[in-house]
């Protein structure tokens, strides 16, 4: 009964329109589609007619059935009249049905700047039998006013919510710790949302002080291929982090050891790491400004300064052609033959929002850039 509520006063509303002078009776849904004096004997049959099918349909629902469509009376939703004076003569003004239910039935959310809408996460109904029918509602409005993706983010404590969104074709996005992203693509062509993240962001602090001395660490956990190895601290960028101070936060989390950043010497992109993701692993240079270590007993066995010579010369280097590519590059930028990349901050006309850009700020032919 409900979809039928639904479908047949969009229909009728949008087909009829009250004329111009003829104020609705508060109450009387049959006469928001009165006929003014102007208009032809077949008009008036015909918005009696539409008139006089919504009077009865809306007559034969129960009230607890009207009370779970609307939070309004239907019969004050069809037609809303408003009043303005112009010239001294009142003017009589309909607004449309789907603005009416839009306002009282469909979920709070705000457009993107695509064509979209994101609901807002903040007001959604409590209770799961309100959630379902609104969102059934807000679907066809979003249709009918050509929307074209919907983002659904449903917290934690609305996770009941999740089948009843699938259910209505919502597809899963991503998840975090405390909520699931939801999407919904509504034209009849491919599905033009943004995918989830496809990168992990890892960095390796090369850290090296005045007596060629490199930090290095022994994970706890590690793989056997690992066991006994002496490593770079290595680690993850948090969200919104910087990768010059992630590499920083990490080695000071995993050896205690303050230092300041460099520039990034290279990086590596491989594919279908952790979950399938792919993975994008910067090598940093920086620059100790202490020297006593205090290991992260969670994560690490042991941490040392190891001269550069026996770190480079360890088989688990050797017998590796990227991790000695690393090495060599890193020996080249000690040695001021090699420059890296360093952070920038600039603003982008694109989104008017500060970044950061790396780049090499010494000319092609300068192969003597310092590292200070």
């Amino acid at each position: 009964m409900e979809t039928s509520l639904l479908d047949t006063a969009a229909a009728a509303a949008s087909l009829c329109r009250a004329p111009a002078g003829m104020p609705r009776r508060a109450g009387s849904t049959a006469n928001f589609l009165s006929c003014s004096s102007s208009s032809s004997s077949r008009d008036c049959r015909v918005s009696a007619s539409y008139s006089h099918s919504i009077s009865r349909m809306l007559s034969g629902v129960r009230s607890a059935a009207r009370k779970k469509l609307f939070r309004a009376d239907p019969a004050d939703l069809l037609g809303v009249d408003t009043w303005s004076e112009t010239g001294g003569a009142g003017q009589h003004q309909q607004v449309h049905w789907w603005t009416a239910l839009e306002h009282n039935f469909v979920l709070e959310a705000t457009d993107d700047e695509y064509g979209g809408v994101v609901v807002d996460a903040d007001r959604l109904p409590v209770d799961k039998a309100a959630f379902a029918r609104r969102l059934v509602a807000s679907l066809s409005y979003w249709k009918s006013v050509g929307k074209k993706g919907v983002w659904l983010k449903l917290p934690v404590d609305r996770a009941e919510f999740v089948p009843l969104a699938v259910k209505e074709g919502f597809k899963y996005h991503h998840a975090e710790e405390s909520y699931l992203m939801l999407t919904y693509w509504i034209p009849d062509e491919p599905n033009m949302l943004p995918a989830n993240a496809s990168h992990q962001v890892g960095v390796g602090g090369f850290v090296i002080n005045d007596q060629m001395e490199v930090l290095v660490v022994q994970e706890k956990y590690c793989g056997s291929s690992l066991d006994g190895v002496w490593k770079l601290p290595t680690g993850f960028i948090l969200a919104s982090e910087e990768i010059y101070t992630g590499a920083s936060r990490e080695v000071k989390e995993e050896t205690g050891v303050d230092t300041e950043f460099v520039d990034v010497v290279a990086f590596r992109h491989a594919h279908n790491v952790a979950f399938q993701k792919s993975d994008l692993f910067f090598i940093c240079m920086l620059r100790p400004v202490s020297s006593q270590i205090k290991i992260d007993e969670t994560e690490i066995q042991a941490a040392k300064w190891m001269p550069l010579e026996e770190f480079v010369k360890q088989p688990f280097i050797q017998e590796d052609h990227m991790f000695q590519k690393i090495m060599d590059i890193c020996i080249q930028r000690l040695r001021k033959c090699y420059c890296g990349l360093t952070p920038h901050h600039v603003v982008s006309r694109f989104d008017d929002r500060t970044s950061t850009l790396y780049y090499n700020v010494a000319e092609p032919e300068d192969v003597n850039c310092s590292a200070a």
